[in-house]
């Protein structure tokens, strides 16, 4: 068993911040850190938190991914949750699990924000930029707007 953490206020606070949604294991040290706590308190509860599976970086992951990736593809949720400190095993099987709507969800983001295929070489560069900046890969782009070819002859590869 995990040794207890000396303060209740630690672990209360802790509680809250769950209490209103998931955290990665290292946002929820950084913020209990930032009020005073000692490390080796902190450590010892959110270990106790990950026995208890109150803390869990994957469902954390799961859940991030859930709310952004209408909006985001893997790359940027990749990224996203690396910055908040999910471990990159983690990361990986959460998206080997999105992988099939990928091209679904790019398509979606693509229609919303353009809705026409691209007249000329350069829109279509324009889109392909709009799509690896929200995180979409260049085989999910290709696909998506290799049936969107330009009509003159200019044609930019992807």
């Amino acid at each position: 068993m995990p040794k207890e953490p000396k303060s209740p206020a630690l672990r209360e606070q802790a509680l809250a911040y769950l209490a209103r949604r998931e955290h990665s294991r290292a946002e929820l040290e950084r913020k209990l850190a930032q009020s005073g706590h000692g490390n080796e308190d902190i450590a010892a509860l959110l270990d106790d938190f990950e026995a208890r599976n109150w803390l869990s970086d994957r469902r954390f992951a799961e859940s991030w991914i859930a709310d952004h990736r209408a909006k985001s593809g893997p790359v940027k949720l990749a990224y996203e949750l690396r910055q908040r400190g999910v471990p990159d095993s983690v990361i990986e099987a959460v998206l080997a699990e999105t992988r099939d709507s990928e091209l679904e969800r790019a398509r979606e983001v693509w229609r919303k924000k353009f809705g026409a295929p691209p007249a000329n070489a350069q829109e279509k560069a324009r889109q392909i930029r709009f799509l690896q900046g929200r995180g979409f890969g260049l085989e999910t782009i290709r696909t998506l707007l290799g049936k969107h070819a330009p009509s003159s002859t200019d044609d930019i590869s992807v």
